[in-house]
């Protein structure tokens, strides 16, 4: 009987491990599509905070999704994120957890809002802090802390 639950336990924090880097993933797809309300709606939690340096704290999804989407529309317009290395630590309860990676990311950024964009390489790192919300793994805090932002002075083509 222990060793039933000590199994489950155990495929319960793999599963979990899984949903979390699928939720990454999710995010990296929802900012390479302009910051999508649609996509990003799914991945926080109704009280979220989502916060960087220069972009500002938001707290509350609704709020989280229009700022991201004001970002995506004036600043930040064109993206390619690569989220590297989770490491996802899963609190012992097993309904929360924290979990930090890597961002690489090619963009395109306007100085203000009307300005044509130029090509920059992104870098930095992410650290969120989850919920599972009725089996579902969610984002509760999400902190982005760049430690690079280089334009790139040839530019490249994007398709």
């Amino acid at each position: 009987m222990a060793r039933t639950a000590a199994l489950e336990g155990r495929l319960d924090r793999l599963e979990s491990a899984e949903a979390i880097r699928d939720l990454v993933g999710r995010y990296a797809l929802g900012a390479d599509r302009r910051n999508d309300p649609a996509i990003f709606r799914d991945l926080f939690t109704e009280d979220a905070v989502w916060e960087a340096e220069g972009f500002g704290r938001h707290e509350g999804r609704e709020t989280i999704l229009d700022a991201i989407s004001s970002i995506a529309r004036e600043q930040i317009v064109w993206t390619l994120h690569f989220m590297t290395s989770p490491i996802i630590e899963i609190d012992e309860g097993g309904d929360t957890a924290r979990c930090r990676w890597w961002l690489w990311e090619t963009s395109k950024i306007a100085a203000r809002p009307g300005d044509a964009p130029v090509a920059h390489w992104l870098g930095g790192t992410y650290d969120s802090r989850l919920r599972r919300v009725d089996g579902v793994w969610r984002f509760r805090h999400v902190t982005l802390a760049l430690s690079l932002i280089s334009p790139h002075a040839d530019g490249f083509t994007t398709v």
